[in-house]
């Protein structure tokens, strides 16, 4: 080797030991940072600091903030690192007009739940008082009241089962401008079809109906009355075809055709 390159060893001993002293510092500093960080976490933890100071709730309707922090089981004496997340949102959702629900942590004490209701379909009469009727088929009967969505489509000897849910399921599938022309919808079963039901819509004309083919010839309404004289109000039957019946007893049962291309969109 050439001289010129030769490091004596005495030379580098300094600097081995000055790197071993830079290492010794830096992982000292850590385990002390470590250390007391052990401390601040043990400390809240057993302090009031940690007992949650504020519940905040998201997306709810039905339910009051306070009947669902009630429902959730979380208080102010609530540890925040004893809060099961999953427990709780199981807790709200068991609830019927709860869809989903979730809970957030923010630290250093507040609790977020977040809630997605089941939404309302229509309104059930009952007595003088309506009572909502949600999209998975419970009905609210804690939940009347007297004053009712213009819209919504108000029920008539309905009753939780089979047949409500088939009415929803009917409901959800129509245009939101054929269900807004719907004011009341009885349920009035035959021997023959225990599916039957009859309408009255907003613009003055009766629909006979039943559940099994109800929004695939529903869907048809706007065509069926266009041929209709609007001054002259019926029924219209959409059990098997289409058939129009005026009201007057004089007047025939007229056949009305079905819009294919309106259906098929």
């Amino acid at each position: 080797m050439e001289k010129g390159k030769i490091v004596a060893l005495e030379d580098r001993i300094p600097k081995l030991k000055e790197q071993r002293r830079r290492k010794a510092n830096r992982r000292l500093v850590l385990l002390l940072i470590l250390f007391f960080s052990m401390i601040v976490v043990i400390a809240y933890s057993q302090s009031p600091l940690s007992h949650v100071k504020h519940i905040t709730v998201i997306g709810n309707d039905v339910y009051t903030d306070a009947e669902l922090i009630k429902i959730s089981g979380i208080t102010t004496d609530t540890n925040i690192w004893n809060v099961k997340k999953s427990d709780i949102s199981s807790k709200l959702q068991d609830l019927s007009e709860i869809k989903q629900a979730k809970l957030q942590v923010k630290w250093p004490n507040t609790i977020e739940i977040q809630v997605k209701e089941h939404k309302r379909v229509a309104y059930l009469k009952q007595d003088t008082d309506y009572l909502p009727v949600m999209e998975n088929g419970k009905i609210l009967n804690d939940r009347n009241t007297e004053i009712i969505p213009i819209n919504s489509p108000i029920l008539f000897k309905f009753k939780e089962g089979k047949v409500l849910d088939q009415m929803i399921k009917e409901l959800e599938i129509l245009p939101s401008e054929i269900l807004n022309s719907i004011s009341e919808i009885h349920y009035s079963p035959k021997k023959t079809d225990r599916y039957h039901i009859s309408l009255f819509m907003n613009d003055g004309f009766e629909v006979s109906a039943t559940l099994r083919s109800f929004s695939e010839k529903m869907v048809h309404y706007p065509s069926i009355i266009s041929q209709l004289d609007p001054h002259k109000k019926g029924i219209i039957d959409l059990e098997v075809g289409s058939y129009f019946k005026a009201f007057e007893p004089e007047v025939e049962e007229k056949e009305v055709e079905e819009d294919k291309s309106e259906g098929e969109r």
